[in-house]
């Protein structure tokens, strides 16, 4: 079933009906999907949904499409897990990583893509595109495949090798652009207009494909057995998905899906070299200044979000913090949650983890609180970054004379029982 009840503004309120709409003709703020929440409240219910696909479908009725067959590769319903190492560690009491690296394609962009190419392909789109930092290109790419479409993705020239490989892979075209994010993202925008049957899922299909990172929030309720978290830390690229995470929560409070209503703190991570967000944080500030990237961490490198003072906003409004981490921290990041939870994550997930240590030490992430944090992209997208920094701990000969050596050399193995006699 169909719950949307059309488009509005989210500065003037002007609605619009269901269409490849993303900005008001009027005041040019962006557009939200709106939906007829008593209906909904009347239909769904814990049973109806935990009845349905292990998938982000099994919320389809908080979703702005109704498909029976939609475009789908399996995104969704990825692990919760408890990381009581990692609490310790950090001085935290519960906490648990949501793990978006085990998505189809190993990211959340899953979640959105596969809600924009189902509304695309209802609205009469036969090709999709998009501006990435390349996990958005991996999963339109894939999914365009799954449904048959055409697809051209426009990047940046620098992405990490992997990510360009795993958008080629699938056939369609991929465009590497001379510059960064930002000038990928006013190329796709300008493009919308000479190439009106193209759906760029996140700049004319932007309203409906940025609906799909609720599913994160709907999950983490679900699978802490409909409960919402204290404290939720996300990390902040565009500011979309942190944005529509608070939203999820406040929608299952709203038809009646939890207990109580939620109070969840919500923090944001940024890369200290792509910091608009954090910065207009710290400095008590309600202006996002436009900064040019300069991180390792390429899949938050957007310089201008589209969604930053709405991010500010929610953290503020709910109570949470936004703070930023070096590069160095991000690539700790990523090695303390691997050792502990034993979860690699990319250069994003790094940022998250990193910050979440500082707010942690901090005090703003408190040890009374239940927390999640958001783990979105698989580590095996961004190695490049870990080069020179992880590898063997020692090359020896295939000898146990070679080995043995090693071991009385220093080499930091775990103790154990003493070794056989080689007699």
């Amino acid at each position: 079933m169909d719950f949307v009840s059309g488009l509005c503004c989210r500065e003037c309120g002007r609605t619009y009906p269901v269409e490849a709409l993303h900005v008001c003709d009027f005041c040019f703020g962006p557009l939200e999907v709106t939906y007829d929440y008593e209906r909904i409240a009347a239909t769904t219910s814990r049973q109806r949904i935990e009845s349905g696909p292990r998938s982000i479908w099994r919320y389809a009725d908080l979703l702005p499409v109704a498909d029976a067959a939609p475009v789908d590769l399996g995104a969704g319903f990825t692990p919760l897990v408890r990381a009581d190492r990692l609490a310790a560690e950090l001085g935290l009491g519960e906490l648990w990583i949501k793990d978006d690296t085990a998505n189809p394609t190993g990211s959340f962009k899953d979640r959105v893509v596969s809600v924009a190419l189902t509304k695309a392909r209802q609205l009469g789109f036969k090709i999709a595109a998009c501006a990435s930092t390349g996990n958005l290109a991996n999963s339109v790419a894939a999914h365009a495949a799954r449904a048959g479409m055409d697809s051209v993705v426009l990047i940046p020239h620098d992405l990490e090798r992997a990510k360009i490989t795993m958008t080629a892979v699938y056939g369609g075209r991929v465009v590497a652009v001379e510059g960064s994010y930002d000038d990928v993202n006013r190329l796709c925008a300008e493009l919308t207009s000479e190439q009106p049957d193209w759906a760029f899922v996140n700049v004319n299909i932007r309203t409906y494909y940025s609906e799909g990172s609720k599913t994160l929030a709907f999950e983490v309720a679900e699978q802490l057995g409909w409960e919402a978290p204290d404290h939720v830390v996300v990390p902040i690229g565009s500011g979309s998905q942190l944005t529509k995470v608070a939203k999820g929560f406040a929608e299952l409070a709203r038809v009646g899906l939890l207990d109580r209503p939620p109070n969840v703190r919500v923090s944001g991570a940024q890369a200290e070299g792509c910091a608009p967000v954090a910065t207009a944080f710290a400095e008590g500030t309600d202006v996002i200044r436009p900064v040019k990237p300069d991180t390792v961490a390429k899949s938050l490198a957007i310089g201008n979000p589209a969604d930053g003072w709405y991010a500010l906003d929610t953290v503020r409004s709910s109570g949470g913090a936004c703070a930023a981490v070096n590069d160095e921290e991000i690539l700790e990041g990523i090695r303390l949650l691997a050792r502990t939870e034993g979860i690699f994550a990319e250069t994003a997930g790094g940022v998250t983890i990193a910050t979440l240590a500082k707010l942690a030490a901090a005090g703003v992430v408190r040890p009374d609180e239940r927390v999640v944090a958001m783990v979105t992209g698989h580590g095996l997208k961004t190695v490049e970054a870990l080069a020179g920094s992880v590898g063997p701990t020692v090359t020896i000969a295939p000898t146990l004379a070679a080995f043995n050596e090693a071991l009385e050399s220093g080499i930091d193995l775990p103790s154990t029982a003493s070794p056989r006699s080689a007699a």
